[in-house]
């Protein structure tokens, strides 16, 4: 359901692309032509993260562009933002005129953010509007000593007003400004910008989906699961291998795949690929599951979701046996209602999410199970309308009906109190 707040405003200040005139300070490192590029993707970075807002609350969202006109703006972005030129002037000006014409709109609650900083999610956006419900200033401190986002309750130009704009010093000024005003300040989780050639990285990271994929003698199917993933761009993929005696690890270097030796057992290979990743975001990826096409984008954009903690796809299985499509909506209602997915759904996660919950218990089974059932306590767990496809090869060679009544077994000797030790004995007889 949404939250209406008819009177919240979202202002996001940003630049036209246009080939040197964007991102000049990163000229040197990547020429103008990418320069530009990079200015267009954050922005539709932070616009993505808007409209991910937009789905959970009311809010009336405004792109105060410099460069280009609108013409051009509305060219790229559409129709589905309020666009308005920035006034001639530094920063400060250019923000204090964009706070009083939303107030001046009727709107009571404000927030006015950058896009150059990648880790900005819709929950920071949520997080900013909620806190002026108790406090009169809200800010993002950037890691450089500026600020990415700052909140109002009212037009305060005072904060405005002899800042040294561009230096380590503009997040002191500023609360030293609010505390002579005597105003109350929420602040929000430290980020870190991208405006130097050595903070491309930050921007690189964030990008990155780091897909994980532990294997045990699967060379007779992986390669296709592999070539989902290596065609895409901003994609780090690692193969966790339990100890092969097949082909399997030659497979996974043939295509460009970072190969970990580890113990067996899924756990233990996830986790162990995790710790070598390098991605602002986890996907668990099972050697006998494709992906979907264009599935980098799906994950996003199910990750900008706020109050999200992770996700999967829906269950498909390659089959056309006797009850294969019972099964399947199964558990997409399973997957759906009680936002429990399970592992062959191919799970994501933010790394910050995944590290924070200690990843994968090393159950010897249910690992999947168990770390979704906890994900859920940081947010929702949300299910990609697109199929990923996993072999049918289990329910094929046990039947439909043995399989899924040891599948309900193990779930239950689990909520039961059974240990998995126990559980996994039984599993394999």
């Amino acid at each position: 359901m949404n939250t209406a707040h008819p009177d919240e405003t979202l202002l996001i200040f940003t630049r036209y692309p246009e080939p040197g005139r964007s991102k000049t300070r990163l000229i040197p490192e990547l020429g103008q032509e990418r320069a530009a590029q990079l200015q267009r993707r954050m922005t539709e970075r932070v616009l993505a993260r808007a409209t991910a807002l937009a789905k959970t609350r009311t809010i009336s969202a405004h792109v105060l562009f410099e460069g280009g006109n609108e013409a051009l703006m509305q060219s790229w972005l559409g129709d589905g933002f309020h666009l308005r030129p920035q006034i001639p002037g530094n920063l400060g000006a250019r923000m204090a005129a964009g706070f009083l014409d939303a107030f001046g709109s009727g709107a009571s609650r404000v927030v006015a953010v950058g896009t150059d900083v990648p880790g900005l999610t819709a929950d920071h956006l949520a997080d900013a509007f909620d806190a002026l419900a108790t406090h009169d200033v809200v800010l993002g401190p950037a890691i450089d000593g500026g600020y990415y986002l700052i909140g109002l309750t009212r037009h305060r130009p005072q904060l405005f007003v002899d800042v040294p704009w561009g230096s380590e010093h503009v997040q002191e000024r500023t609360l030293s400004l609010a505390a002579s005003a005597g105003l109350t300040v929420a602040l929000l989780e430290p980020l870190t910008d991208v405006d130097r050639p050595e903070d491309l990285d930050v921007w690189e990271r964030a990008n990155r989906i780091s897909v994980i994929v532990p294997a045990l003698n699967e060379a007779h199917g992986i390669a296709a699961a592999l070539e989902r993933v290596a065609s895409q761009e901003s994609v780090e993929l690692i193969v966790v291998d339990g100890g092969s005696t097949d082909a399997t690890p030659e497979i996974a270097a043939f295509f460009n795949a970072m190969v970990v030796r580890s113990q067996k057992g899924r756990a233990i290979q996830m986790n162990t690929g995790a710790r070598h990743a390098t991605g602002g975001t986890l996907l668990f990826l099972h050697a006998d599951t494709l992906l979907p096409d264009g599935w980098p984008a799906l994950v996003h954009a199910a990750l900008d979701m706020p109050r999200t903690a992770g996700g999967a796809f829906q269950f498909r299985l390659d089959g056309r046996f006797r009850g294969a499509r019972l099964i399947e909506r199964l558990a997409n209602f399973r997957s759906r209602r009680l936002q429990l997915p399970y592992g062959d759904q191919a799970l994501f996660v933010r790394t910050a999410v995944f590290r924070a919950l200690g990843g994968f218990p090393y159950l010897p089974i249910m690992e999947d199970f168990a770390f979704v059932r906890r994900l859920r306590d940081f947010g929702a767990v949300r299910v990609v309308p697109r199929p990923a496809v996993t072999s049918a090869r289990r329910w094929a060679t046990k039947g439909v009906v043995r399989t899924t009544l040891i599948n309900q077994l193990i779930i239950a000797a689990y909520f039961a109190g059974v240990p998995p030790q126990v559980i996994a004995r039984l599993f394999r007889r």
